[in-house]
């Protein structure tokens, strides 16, 4: 009676699968293999080594060209027409500069004295602006609570707002009628920017 056995065989870049055949105990080992379905390698051509160089060359020339005309291409810098002067005024550029201006030492010391002073002047304004607002803010609390003391009443109708102060008085639609046969814009607009590629 004949045992088929299967295995699998387990090296470190192989995976083999072989069937065995065998009349008792132990395989006999005879194998079944896949057929290798590939024709013979063809022989390579030898090419002149001047051939391979040549083709290299150009190829290197080739991504030369491409790096050259990429660099030329960074170089150059995008119009903005807001920035463009007019040739009117380009014309007129020398008539239209001033002429420096050299001051002498006493000058230039004047005029520092003057902002210092001036500079002073507006700090001693301020500071008298916040004492003076204090001051009121101060004596119209002080006569609040004197107020208060003598009739909560009077107090309160002090404190109260006055609305007859403010005698403005606007009376009109409260809501914008509608515009007769308008149509309103859906958001689409022309793009008029300039492409540079």
């Amino acid at each position: 009676m004949f045992k088929l056995f299967s295995s699998v065989t387990m090296q470190p870049s192989v995976l083999v699968a072989s069937r065995s055949i065998s009349t008792c105990g132990g395989p006999l080992l005879f194998r079944s293999s896949v057929p290798m379905f590939a024709e013979p390698l063809k022989k390579k051509k030898r090419l002149d080594p001047q051939i391979l160089k040549a083709r290299e060359d150009r190829k290197r020339k080739k991504i030369e060209k491409s790096i050259r005309k990429l660099e030329k291409v960074s170089k150059t810098l995008k119009p903005i027409d807001e920035v463009q002067l007019m040739a009117s005024l380009s014309n007129e550029l020398d008539s239209r500069q001033r002429p420096i201006v050299v001051h002498s030492n006493d000058k230039l010391e004047e005029r520092i004295v003057a902002a210092k002073a001036w500079s002073m002047y507006k700090h001693d304004e301020h500071f008298f602006n916040l004492q003076v607002i204090n001051d009121l803010e101060y004596s119209q609390q002080r006569a609040l609570n004197e107020l208060r003391e003598v009739s909560e009443d009077l107090y309160l109708a002090a404190v109260d707002i006055d609305e007859s102060l403010l005698t403005c008085q606007l009376t009109g639609p409260v809501e914008t009628p509608p515009i007769e046969n308008y149509q309103s814009p859906d958001g689409e607009y022309i793009d008029i920017s300039k492409k540079w590629d």
